[in-house]
């Protein structure tokens, strides 16, 4: 059998990749509610921008309404790092409040990676909590999940 020889890698190109990813350093989390499903990414102050991009729209594009933005953005209010944090989100299914509160727990959970002792804080508010609330599924001899046909006597 015909031996291979291996190339060694050379070290100067890991220790380049490495600075790399260091220098692009973000903090990922995803959010979920309902059939909503956020991916949220929160880049550092490096990349501030004046707002964030959701679905690749500004978020005040995308979500129209100040109530929504508002409850994007309370963790970032709660823990005092709304200037700090550029966010990058992908979002889909559901309804619009649902995916407002998906993006919620992403940000929540990606700022738990980047400061663990914000825990304590989120957790009292209650953004580090999943709701477990679905639609129900449908059941056979009945219309909906619940709603039975019409009981007649005759």
């Amino acid at each position: 059998m015909p031996t291979t020889k291996k190339t060694p890698i050379k070290k100067t190109a890991v220790k380049k990749v490495a600075a790399k990813k260091t220098e692009n350093k973000y903090f990922e989390a995803v959010g979920r509610r309902k059939c909503s499903i956020a991916r949220v990414r929160l880049l550092g102050s490096e990349k501030s921008k004046t707002s964030s991009a959701v679905n690749d729209k500004d978020m005040k594009e995308y979500f129209p309404s100040a109530e929504m933005r508002s409850i994007i953005e309370a963790p970032l209010k709660l823990a005092k790092k709304s200037k700090d944090f550029y966010m990058t989100i992908k979002v889909y299914g559901g309804g619009v409040k649902s995916q407002a509160e998906a993006i919620r727990l992403g940000v929540s959970r990606a700022l738990l990676k980047y400061e663990p002792d914000l825990r304590s804080i989120l957790k009292h508010e209650g953004f580090l909590t999943r709701s477990p609330r679905v639609k129900e599924r449908r059941k056979f001899g009945l219309k909906k999940a619940r709603k039975a046909p019409q009981w007649s006597k005759r």
